[in-house]
């Protein structure tokens, strides 16, 4: 049997010479980059750049580990280009703003790498997809020769745990993403659409910045925790597998991974992976808090219309705006996919008949404004 192999350093801050160090460590423990990356070619280093988020908030992949992970590149002859498709609208304007405010702009002159400011779009086909044969992604995979995911360790309201293969969602162009949402509200389905998208986009090599992780309300509303970490991966879907390990969630309780086991790509435990770097043990979390949310459907649509709405009303998470934090910008109305948020007196209100429990309200508030509850009974059953 094939093993992936994962490499787990341990780094516990952000000094940049120990993030660098760590980082040409974790390339050595994976075969050095020159079983990954020829001199001259351009590499994408595809960043989770969810929204303009300070570096300490443990939201976005951090300014100091992406500066080391594009230098190493560099000085090995690399070119690099850093990019995502972030929340919201997909263009220049955009982009710069998320680049400056997540410190991204600043590092990227320092060590002469680019910024992707390609907001042009282009029709592929998806061989590989079991859903999806067809995607509307970035223009910028154009623009290199191969792709690296740098993704954040995170938790996430919706899909439970965000990583290395969510990671990917960002090559879908900034606001066709609530579209793949309004379509496939189910959390299966949906997953299934972000491992297709993964496959298309087909990283080299995945790394990820657990150094400081987000636990609780991710992807955004979640609190830093420190996990001291940095994983590397020929593969992300075994990426994934390690890291939820080390934060004590079963492999096989995240979505992502599920359909990834279904589907043969991954065994969804330590089968087919081989470890090197530290051992696990130093790294994992007894007590990393993990959201049990999901948005799905707690009945089917052959189910009379009375009684699924009472059933949904008492076992389905709803989002919940907390009117005093909220600042009337109006994000949660402009990227809700189903467009059932509405500004009244400059606070937002969801028609929750309609609301199909994406949680892009909650992913995309610049505040905390938006809380996920959880009915009582929906919390107990999780539990049994």
């Amino acid at each position: 049997m094939k093993k992936e192999k994962v490499s787990l350093v341990g780094c516990r801050t952000y000094d940049y010479e120990l993030v660098k160090k760590s980082i040409i460590r974790s390339f050595e423990n994976l075969g050095g980059i020159e079983k990954y990356i020829n001199k001259g070619e351009t590499v994408l280093l595809k960043l989770n750049l969810l929204m303009k988020k300070k570096p300490e908030e443990a939201t976005t992949t951090h300014p100091v580990f992406t500066k080391a992970l594009a230098e190493v590149l560099i000085e090995y002859g690399a070119n690099v280009l850093i990019g995502d498709s972030p929340g919201g609208p997909f263009n220049s304007r955009a982009l710069r703003g998320i680049y400056k405010a997540c410190g991204i702009e600043a590092i990227a002159n320092e060590v002469n790498a680019k910024l992707n400011y390609n907001t042009n779009t282009m029709e592929v086909k998806n061989v590989q997809g079991k859903i999806l044969k067809g995607l509307t992604v970035t223009e910028m995979l154009k623009d290199v020769d191969k792709v690296i995911s740098v993704s954040k360790l995170k938790t996430h309201g919706m899909a439970m745990f965000t990583g290395a293969v969510k990671n990917m969602f960002g090559i879908i162009p900034g606001v066709l993403k609530a579209e793949y949402h309004l379509k496939m509200p189910n959390i299966k389905d949906f997953s299934d659409a972000l491992v297709d998208i993964c496959l298309y986009a087909n990283p080299i090599l995945s790394f990820m910045d657990g150094i400081v992780g987000m636990e609780g309300e991710g992807p955004s509303a979640g609190d830093p925790r420190e996990v001291g970490v940095i994983i590397s991966s020929t593969s992300p879907y075994h990426l994934d597998v390690v890291a939820t390990s080390i934060i004590n969630l079963e492999p096989t309780k995240v979505p992502t991974i599920q359909r990834c086991v279904k589907r043969g790509i991954c065994k969804g435990n330590f089968d087919d992976i081989e470890l090197v770097g530290e051992r696990i043990e130093k790294f994992r979390i007894d007590d990393f808090r993990i959201p049990e949310i999901k948005s799905v459907n707690m009945v089917n649509d052959r189910t009379p219309k009375f009684l699924r709405n009472f059933i949904n009303a008492w076992l389905r998470p709803k989002p919940i705006f907390i009117h005093e934090d909220c600042v009337s910008c109006g994000v949660c109305e402009e990227n809700c996919p189903p467009q059932v948020i509405t500004m009244e007196n400059g606070k937002p209100l969801a028609n929750l008949d309609e609301c199909i429990r994406c949680f892009c309200c909650q992913e995309l508030c610049p505040k905390k404004a938006v809380k996920i509850h959880r009915p009582w009974l929906l919390d107990k059953l999780s539990k049994l």
